[in-house]
């Protein structure tokens, strides 16, 4: 068979796996937002069909001889090059699990969503306890079945964040530990107290609503290709870079949460969307990896979302919404959004502390994936971890173990990426300011599209032809460095709490 001939066909069966992802992704999405709860059972049967025609497609025999004639090929573009990795990658991973174990799994994952929704609401872990634990059982059985280097969690974190191992992790997640807890340390003494209670009052959701539209608008989310919902965890999904599809959740009694939350979810959205046309029928037409992509969402949440340069545009504009800010100075609203405070839940966490958060869950799922603990042991490891790193000790499962999704839906090595994209992201600003020195300048006046083409131009339009590692030196000319980030927390608490 000739190369080219083969790419086509390649290019073939990969249309049709994007249609059936899609359709899996489409079923998913409407199970999280706005299925009737009679209905979750009858959708989780048609995932685990749909799962298992993916299945098929990826480890037929036709895709065996297809990679056979092109795995090594000379000539071929980075795309191609890149497409034909992938494809191997999954061909090779896929095929050593069992077609019914495959199915199983993908409806265990939606039996325990489901009832993790519920269960959240009610702080009822021993209903959710049995899915959790099945779950995580799967989670061990698959990394039996594509075996492991190292450390068992390395075959995890690969499938989200690949080249990435638990001894590089673990060099890098110390060291930022370490300058977290240096720096939050500086702030206590400082003396310095913010308050921020103003964020606390009435805030009604179709206001919130209405900001949040406004707010995307201007970062160029393109609402003819996307759209915000409503879910209990924020999310974002895809079927396309012509169809993606953001949620956030709205507290009347609380402003910044929703806020923020639609603001990370739109940095995500904003990737898919800028995915180019010319990567359909590739298995690249996505973002690289998920730290990659946490670095889109945690820039525009975090390093520009909470900028003083962001709000000096967008304050004026807050207090239409919400009268309630008229009292409230600039200046105080800016503390109050970078306020430090130890705190239970991840999704509301200040930006310094946010990572221990993550390397809680990381030292968590490590443990549970090499057995060092067990379904039963994980509550009170979760509440000596917070107790340990953060100082503060939750007193429901809701507000601890089950405030995520990420464990229900199967996402264990998903969680690290998080942290990865603070400092992906902080590497992107130090080069993008490099470039352009006026950036905050134009914020200030509410033009973002600057950053945005900047964002497109370096990161979105590679989709996942280039690994993270190779990406990430490929825009910023070296090496992952979490210096970058370190410094910048630095230079804005220090400020911010007078150190």
């Amino acid at each position: 068979m000739e190369v080219k001939e083969a790419l086509q066909e390649l290019k073939g069966i990969n249309t049709k796996l994007e249609h059936l992802i899609a359709t899996l992704g489409l079923v998913q999405w409407d199970m999280r937002t706005g299925a009737p709860r009679k209905a979750l059972e009858g959708r989780g049967e048609i995932l685990a069909y749909l799962s298992g025609e993916v299945y098929k497609l990826q480890t037929s025999d036709r895709m065996k001889e297809l990679i056979e004639v092109l795995h090594g090929a000379e000539g071929l573009s980075d795309v191609e090059a890149a497409m034909v990795r992938e494809a191997k990658k999954t061909y090779d991973l896929t095929k050593k699990v069992p077609e019914d174990r495959m199915t199983a799994y993908v409806k265990a994952v939606s039996d325990a969503e489901s009832v993790w929704e519920e269960a959240k609401d009610k702080d009822d872990w021993e209903t959710f306890k049995p899915h959790l634990k099945k779950v995580i059982d799967f989670q061990k059985e698959l990394v039996g079945y594509y075996g492991y280097e190292g450390n068992k969690y390395n075959t995890m974190l690969d499938m989200y964040e690949p080249g990435v191992t638990v001894e590089k992790l673990d060099k890098v997640f110390a060291d930022l530990r370490d300058a977290i807890v240096e720096l939050l340390n500086k702030i206590k003494d400082s003396g310095v107290r913010i308050d921020d209670s103003f964020f606390k009052g009435t805030f009604p959701e179709e206001k919130q609503k209405a900001f949040s539209l406004f707010v995307l608008e201007k970062m160029g989310f393109d609402f003819e290709a996307g759209r915000l919902d409503v879910s209990v965890h924020p999310f974002t999904t895809n079927f396309g870079n012509k169809d993606v599809r953001i949620t956030t959740n709205y507290h009347e009694d609380e402003f910044t949460s929703a806020m923020f939350s639609t603001v990370h979810e739109g940095g995500h959205g904003i990737y898919e969307q800028n995915i180019p046309d010319e990567l359909k029928a590739t298995g690249l037409n996505s973002g690289v990896s998920m730290g990659i992509h946490e670095s889109q969402s945690r820039f525009y949440e975090n390093i520009l979302g909470r900028s003083r340069a962001f709000w000096n545009y967008f304050y004026p504009e807050v207090k239409k919404f919400f009268p309630a800010f008229e009292k409230v100075s600039q200046e105080d609203f800016y503390k109050g959004i970078n306020t430090v405070e130890p705190s239970l839940i991840r999704i509301e966490a200040d930006e310094l502390t946010y990572s221990l958060h993550i390397i809680i869950r990381y030292e968590l799922e490590k443990a549970l994936i090499n057995e060092e603990i067990d379904i039963e042991g994980l509550p009170e490891a979760w509440k000596a971890k917070y107790k340990e790193y953060l100082g503060v000790e939750p007193t429901t499962y809701a507000e601890g173990l089950m405030q995520d999704t990420h464990w229900a839906s199967g996402l264990l090595g998903y969680f690290p990426s998080y942290a990865l994209g603070n400092l992906y992201g902080a590497q992107f600003v130090n080069k993008m300011l490099q470039d352009m020195p006026n950036m905050y300048e134009e914020v200030e006046k509410g033009n973002l599209e600057p950053i945005g083409n900047w964002l497109k131009e370096n990161v979105h339009k590679h989709g996942a032809v280039y690994r993270p590692d190779d990406l990430v030196k490929r825009v910023t000319g070296e090496e992952l460095n979490a210096k970058y980030f370190v410094d910048y927390l630095n230079k804005k608490y220090g400020e911010i709490y007078n150190l």
